[in-house]
């Protein structure tokens, strides 16, 4: 198991308490894993590497349910581009996603939803209000013959 010092173990565990998840070895350590590298767009199978190269021992089902728990739990966002291609997105707060489709990069943008003109434009009502936008925003090089 990767070595966790104590004293950074327990925010971690405090905090995944606050959220109302149990605070077992597996989602300490897969949690210090996640929030190490700053904003990130990660697959489940890229988290199972990091966490087998780190030294954590989990089984790929284990990685996958944890991370499907921390998304439910508002630790991560869950970006679904296309059937069957889902990343997992360290940054919770308000931004779009670009993706791009030659290299399969996927970016975020900061962006404020309420100053988006398609929203202001919808009309809810005032007893209404945005809870979250999802947008994906898909690029590619455009094709020499056009």
């Amino acid at each position: 198991m990767a070595s966790i010092s104590e004293h950074e173990s327990d925010g971690v565990r405090e905090h995944l308490r606050e959220l109302g998840l149990r605070p077992t070895r597996q989602r300490v350590a897969l949690a210090r894993l996640l929030t190490a590298g700053g904003h990130r767009h990660l697959s489940a199978e890229d988290v199972y590497a990091e966490a087998r190269q780190a030294g954590i021992r989990l089984a790929y089902t284990t990685v996958y349910n944890i991370l499907h728990q921390f998304t439910a739990a508002g630790l991560l966002r869950e970006v679904v581009v296309e059937s069957g291609r889902t990343w997992f997105d360290t940054n919770t707060g308000p931004h779009l996603h670009v993706l791009d489709e030659d290299s399969g990069r996927l970016q975020d943008f900061a962006i404020d939803p309420k100053s988006l003109p398609l929203l202001k434009d919808l009309n809810l009502g005032d007893d209404v209000e945005i809870a979250d936008v999802e947008v994906v925003v898909r690029v590619r090089r455009r094709s020499a013959d056009k």
